[in-house]
C-alpha cells in the first residue's frame, strides 16, 4: 500500500513511509482522492489544528462513502479512528480505495489479524480476541459463490424440490410444446442435450440446424 500511495502521488512529491503517522492529518488522503478519482473536495490542503484536520477528514471521509456507496454501518474506519492513528483502521480505509480506484492492484488476499480488545468493567480489565481480515477472503467468497439459491434447496428444503420440478416441467412443455413435444421427466429427457437446445432457439426465437447436432443421439460421443 506504501508504494501503490508513493508511486501515485510521486508527481506530487510526497513520500509515505508509515501509514500510522503520514496519513492520520487527511492530507495525503486528500492528494491520493484528487489523483485516483479526479474528486475535487472543498478543504485546505494543510490542516494545523487537531479541530481542523477533523473537520478536513470528516470531508474526505464523507466523499470516500459516497464515491464506494458504502452505508454508514459498513465503514470499518471513522474520523476519530483515522485521526488517533489506528492502523487497523487505516488499512481498511485504504484497501476500498485501493480495490475501487486500482481493482487489478496486486493486493494478497486473505490478509489477517489477530485483534484483542480490553474493556475496562467494573470486575476489572476484560479481554476478547478476535480474527479480522484486511482483505478478502478467498475460502469464504468461494465458498458463497458455490452455495447458490439451488444448492440451498438441496440441502435444506428437499421437500420442495418436486415442487420447482413441476414448474420447470410446466415452463419447458409451454416452449417445446410448439414443436410439437411433450416432457415428463426432466432428468431423463434432459440427458441428452436435445431438449435443451431447442428450448434454447424457441426462447430466443431462432431455428437450430439440424445438421449442426444429433435429433435422436445413439451414442454418449453423439450427445456431447
Amino acid at each position: 500500500l506504501i508504494d501503490w500511495i508513493n508511486t501515485t502521488l510521486k508527481e506530487e512529491h510526497i513520500v509515505v513511509r508509515s501509514l500510522e503517522e503520514d496519513l492520520y492529518d487527511g492530507l495525503v488522503l486528500h492528494h491520493l482522492l484528487e489523483n485516483l478519482g479526479s474528486l475535487k473536495l472543498d478543504v485546505d490542503k494543510i490542516a494545523l489544528t487537531e479541530k481542523k484536520q477533523r473537520q478536513k477528514l470528516s470531508v474526505i471521509l464523507e466523499a470516500v462513502a459516497k464515491c464506494l456507496q458504502l452505508e454508514e454501518s459498513q465503514l470499518k474506519w471513522s474520523v476519530e479512528s483515522i485521526l488517533t492513528k489506528d492502523l487497523l483502521s487505516t488499512l481498511h480505509l485504504l484497501v476500498a480505495i485501493a480495490k475501487h480506484f486500482e481493482p487489478n492492484l496486486a493486493i494478497p488476499s486473505n490478509v489477517q489479524v489477530e485483534t484483542v480488545t480490553i474493556e475496562n468493567t467494573s470486575r476489572g480489565l476484560k479481554t476478547a480476541n478476535a480474527v479480522e481480515y484486511i482483505t478478502e477472503n478467498k475460502e469464504n467468497l468461494d465458498a458463497q459463490s458455490k452455495d447458490d439459491a439451488f444448492d440451498e434447496l438441496f440441502s435444506h428444503a428437499p421437500d420442495k424440490l418436486d415442487a420447482v420440478k413441476k414448474v420447470f416441467l410446466q415452463f419447458v412443455n409451454q416452449h417445446v410444446g410448439k414443436l410439437g413435444l411433450h416432457l415428463k421427466d426432466i432428468e431423463s429427457q434432459f440427458a441428452d442435450g436435445v431438449i435443451l437446445l431447442l428450448l434454447i432457439g424457441q426462447l430466443e426465437g431462432y431455428f437450430l440446424n439440424l445438421r449442426d447436432f444429433f435429433l435422436t443421439p445413439a451414442s454418449p460421443a453423439e450427445m456431447v
